[in-house]
């Protein structure tokens, strides 16, 4: 029996910071010698952070990278580590690696041979892919040192590599290392948080483990690193196709380290059990094989090696997507406070759904926060942040953090104006109030004279509507910049595909939280939110005040009694064509065909026909809106950001004629 303790190391870094990624990393294997881990795995690309996008293009970041790393491994001593990092070769090229470094030592380099190139990855904008078997070495100092397609042997226990998306990939790697008689593969990644993701990483890691008769050790980034992505930690450690250990996710803290004692000779007694087990040969390239010197290192006493695996409860919950959703936004408010210097944020408190949620989130960002950390720790997460120091409980700190303002005109109703107070009161929020008739009235009058007539309903519905929402806009910017704080506009997802949202009005902000999430989807987390809320947190029973209300924009005179679904249509039809149209790419008549089966009952084929045709119509006009909408959060593969998943041409007539000929084909079979 050969046991060793081996250790994935979760890290929150930030994209460029290349010192204060070191010093995280540095602190995380500071931890580890003292748990007396032996192999230790760190995310990719944790030295620069993930998210440096063109400055991966940048020789002199790789050239920081390298020399953070040299300093990295002078704290290696009785310890292996892996750290990721962008390297460049006289190849002209830059390559995604992982270094191993042990011992006071840098061993080597392995290079990513699968790209991520799919939606939130631009990863071949950047890096190149490493061809297969090929090897070379490169100069670190004065030193040459084997790099590319290479594993290890540490101690008489060899390692191997699969880097995040080779793990995904078709002809993974841990396929070649298995046959070489690696031991251990260390999966260093930067896998995005999405709804669901994390069962898929446990089946490719235990199905890893199993496959290849291995002890597998997968770390990942941890929180929003760079404004968009929100990582959600969560390391694994499966052997031989058992998953042993599953780490915490969504931490508020700067690193999470998880270990397990493993057996490595038990792949090894698999392996060789095996009836089609291949013979191992060592490849005639000696380079492919990197022997470290043997050295005293902790991890390696017997030791017990029965564990149980201990996830939160939350995890186990009925709800889990609710409580990814509350958890992944909580933590990517948390970072973009501290990384933007905010002194809290702001929201235009309209007393619907929307404000609601995102005021919610806000919320719920604290009482995770504090849960963790404590109300100090919380504090000193953001020392930036001098009002909320010394603050004593949630409440006291939400007062300060998150200001809310209902802006009220003479179309705006007694039911919304009561919501967004009560609701502020619920999750103890400063509350502001004030009218803005006056200054749109202002601006009616300035163009009603430059036109020469007045302006009525009947000519002028749209324009009149908007006025309001960007009427609002100019007060609650100012209260933003007074209080030093980051405004965060509510828009969802549904919104955004049919732009139904007035730009420089209700899109103003910095930051869209809720910009993934769609209409229909909104109300029942709400409901949720209000009935039960995440575990271990509390319930936000003021919430009652905007889930009895039907959505309405309270834009038009209250003697219209307009609604959302009124302009729009029913938010279940709506994101039904949006997911078919544009998560699916199926084009106007392959929506409808797909929508009878499920709406024919509910709704007629002409209604039918004239919504796809509306949503079509809308979102090829609307594509400019959404190139201009605040950054926001990617939490699934629905996405509509132009920027990170959803590219469309913002000039686009080219579904006229596939409308025109799914009209004619409606009229003649009525």
């Amino acid at each position: 029996m050969k046991l060793v303790k081996v250790g994935a190391l979760s890290l929150n870094q930030t994209a460029l910071d290349i010192r204060g990624n070191e010093e995280r990393i540095r602190n995380g294997i500071a931890e580890a010698k003292k748990q007396d881990i032996g192999i230790l795995c760190a995310p990719e690309l944790c030295i620069s952070g993930y998210g440096c996008e063109d400055f991966f293009l940048s020789p002199e970041l790789s050239r920081q990278a390298v020399e953070s790393l040299r300093r990295i491994a002078k704290d290696t001593e009785g310890i292996t580590v892996s750290v990721g990092l962008p390297f460049w070769t006289n190849h002209k090229a830059v390559w995604n690696t992982a270094a191993l470094i042990s011992n006071g030592e840098i061993l080597g380099f392995v290079a990513k041979q699968n790209l991520a190139g799919d939606g939130i990855h631009y990863e071949p904008r950047w890096f190149s892919a490493w061809p297969r078997g090929k090897r070379i070495s490169v100069s670190v100092g004065d030193k040459k040192v084997p790099f590319g397609d290479i594993y290890f042997e540490v101690n008489g226990i060899k390692l191997g590599f699969e880097i995040c998306e080779d793990a995904w990939a078709r002809n993974r790697p841990a396929e070649d290392l298995s046959l070489l008689g690696v031991d251990l593969i260390l999966n260093p990644s930067a896998s995005h948080f999405a709804f669901g993701k994390l069962e898929v990483r446990k089946d490719f890691v235990i199905e890893g483990s199993r496959k290849c008769n291995v002890v597998y050790l997968y770390s990942n980034l941890l929180g929003n690193e760079s404004g968009r992505i929100i990582y959600d930690g969560g390391n694994l450690i499966a052997s031989n196709g058992k998953l042993l250990m599953q780490g915490k996710r969504f931490s508020f803290h700067d690193h999470v380290l998880d270990s397990a004692v493993v057996d490595v000779d038990l792949g090894r007694r698999n392996q060789a059990a095996l009836e089609s087990a291949v013979p191992i040969v060592e490849p005639d390239d000696s380079e492919a094989l990197v022997i470290a010197p043997t050295f005293q290192a902790k991890g390696f006493a017997p030791a017990p090696q029965k564990q149980e695996i201990s996830v939160e409860s939350w995890e186990s919950s009925t709800e889990i997507k609710y409580e990814e959703l509350t958890r992944s936004v909580a933590l990517g408010l948390m970072d973009y406070l501290r990384r933007s210097s905010s002194h809290g944020y702001v929201i235009s408190m309209s007393g619907g759904a929307d404000s609601g949620l995102c005021a919610t989130l806000v919320r719920y960002m604290v009482e995770l926060g504090v849960n963790e950390l404590g109300v100090d720790g919380f504090s000193n997460r953001l020392p930036h942040f001098k009002r909320i120091q010394g603050k004593k409980s949630v409440d006291d700190i939400m007062k300060e953090l998150l200001n809310l303002a209902y802006q009220g005109t003479k179309n705006s109703s007694e039911t919304t104006r009561t919501a967004a107070r009560e609701v502020a009161k619920g999750i103890s929020a400063t509350f502001h109030e004030w009218e803005v008739d006056e200054p749109i009235a202002f601006y009616r009058e300035a163009i009603e004279k430059a036109i020469d007539r007045k302006l009525d309903w009947e000519r002028d519905d749209l324009a009149l509507q908007n006025i309001q929402a960007r009427g609002r806009a100019t007060p609650i910017w100012l209260l933003t910049n007074v209080l030093g704080s980051l405004l965060i506009t509510t828009s969802n997802r549904s919104e955004a595909a049919v732009g139904y949202a007035t730009m420089d009005g209700d899109t103003c902000g910095g930051l869209a939280p809720i910009a993934g999430i769609d209409k229909w989807s909104i109300r029942k987390i709400l409901n949720w939110m209000q009935e039960h809320g995440p575990v271990g947190l509390s319930a936000v029973k003021a919430l009652s005040y905007i889930t009895a209300q039907e959505p309405k924009a309270e834009l038009r005179p209250l003697s219209d009694e307009q609604t959302d679904e009124g302009d729009l249509m029913p938010f279940d039809l709506l994101d039904a064509i949006e997911r078919l149209a544009i998560r699916d790419k199926k084009y106007p008549h392959e929506v409808l065909a797909l929508l009878k089966p499920e709406f024919g009952e509910k709704f007629d084929s002409e209604y039918l026909t004239s919504s796809v045709e509306k949503f079509f119509r809308l979102w090829c006009q609307n594509q400019w809106k959404r190139e201009r909408y605040a950054p926001s959060f990617h939490l699934d593969d629905e996405n509509l950001d132009p920027k990170t998943w959803c590219r469309f041409p913002i000039l686009s007539s080219g579904f006229t004629a596939e409308l025109a000929a799914l009209r004619k084909k409606t009229s003649q079979d009525r």
